[in-house]
């Protein structure tokens, strides 16, 4: 890294990265990152000359993105999931399966580009911004893309957040557990803040303490794993693509920093098995957040807010139907396996 040629920029994200952290706390069902992208898509607005800037921006947008999902790794005890996720894994299969059909049937069927829609499908089915943070280096993504996507994420991350404990009441889930309205929540909402304030209520509304919040993030974390697996067979693909007599740069192609995210979740795993109290860990998991909130700013600087909000048409509209395609296969999923 360049750091005198970078630093302006990344100062500047830094500058705009810190009250939209704290109004991610103070907002959860709305969150940091997407205070960030839009602070950053209005601020951008005023910039005459990026030159100087531009650099340290691109950077964040890029490297920095790739840090938080490495980061995300100290998040994960494996062994706490695979054991508590083994009720829900026939639900995460069918649901980001019913995702990713759809947004690649509707990227033929709308002619929506091949980039956001795998954005689009790949952030309802797994885990959101998360997703989307892994998936946009592996496939190239612009910043305008990522933007796109976020923004189309949100919308039906906050709806279902308010929208979900009514549903669950009028659907009729146990209001004794928060099992069954826990892997609803874990299973049809895609990122982590809004699966958060959903369970969260749920609990609240019936008096549960914690125990749906404690399943539907068990839930989540289960779903995150699937970035492994997607990130790899996309650049699996893009491989396949650049065989055209071309040499293939098996670094620019390869998500290396899966690897480290897999080493990531490895470690926190082995040494909470050792003795490690999980709260070691928890200043990585913050440190995971902050960069994502610092790579949206980015990205928000790098988008062209007028041009993102004549192209949101088919973008929104391919949310709309992975969201609640989604949402029918988790409760037909559950009601098939008498969950619910």
């Amino acid at each position: 890294m360049n750091f005198k040629k970078n630093y302006k920029g990344m100062l500047l994200c830094l500058i705009i990265a810190i009250p939209c952290w704290f109004l991610g706390k103070k907002f959860p069902i709305v969150g940091g990152p997407v205070f960030g992208i839009i602070l950053g898509m209005i601020i951008t607005l005023f910039i005459k000359d990026k030159n100087d800037l531009q650099s340290g921006i691109t950077f964040t947008s890029k490297k920095i993105l790739q840090y938080a999902v490495i980061l995300l790794g100290f998040g994960m005890n494996l062994s706490v999931v695979l054991q508590t996720g083994k009720q829900s894994l026939p639900i995460i299969l069918a649901t980001i399966s019913t995702s990713l059909i759809v947004s690649y049937v509707l990227h033929k069927a709308m002619k929506i580009p091949s980039k956001i829609s795998t954005l689009i499908g790949v952030g309802s089915s797994i885990c959101g911004g998360s997703a989307i943070a892994a998936t946009a280096p592996v496939i190239e993504a612009s910043d305008e893309e990522v933007a796109q996507s976020i923004s189309v994420i949100f919308l039906f991350n906050m709806i279902a957040a308010l929208l979900f404990p009514t549903l669950g009441t009028v659907l009729g889930f146990s209001t004794k557990s928060g099992e069954a309205f826990g892997i609803f929540a874990g299973t049809a909402i895609n990122d982590t803040s809004s699966v958060t304030a959903a369970a969260s209520t749920w609990d609240s509304m019936y008096h549960l303490q914690s125990a749906t919040l404690d399943k539907a993030v068990t839930v989540k974390l289960t779903r995150t794993l699937a970035i492994i697996p997607i990130t790899l067979v996309l650049s699996f693909f893009k491989l396949r693509k650049n065989k055209d007599g071309q040499k293939v740069n098996l670094k620019k192609v390869f998500p290396f920093f899966i690897i480290y995210f897999i080493l990531a979740s490895l470690i926190t795993t082995i040494s909470i098995h050792m003795g490690v109290s999980a709260n070691f860990f928890t200043p990585f998991k913050e440190l995971s957040k902050f960069f994502i909130v610092l790579a949206m700013v980015a990205i928000g600087l790098n988008t062209n807010v007028i041009q993102l909000i004549k192209k949101g048409g088919k973008p929104i509209l391919l949310g709309f139907i992975c969201w609640i395609s989604i949402t029918c296969m988790s409760l037909f999923m559950q009601h098939i396996l008498g969950i619910w």
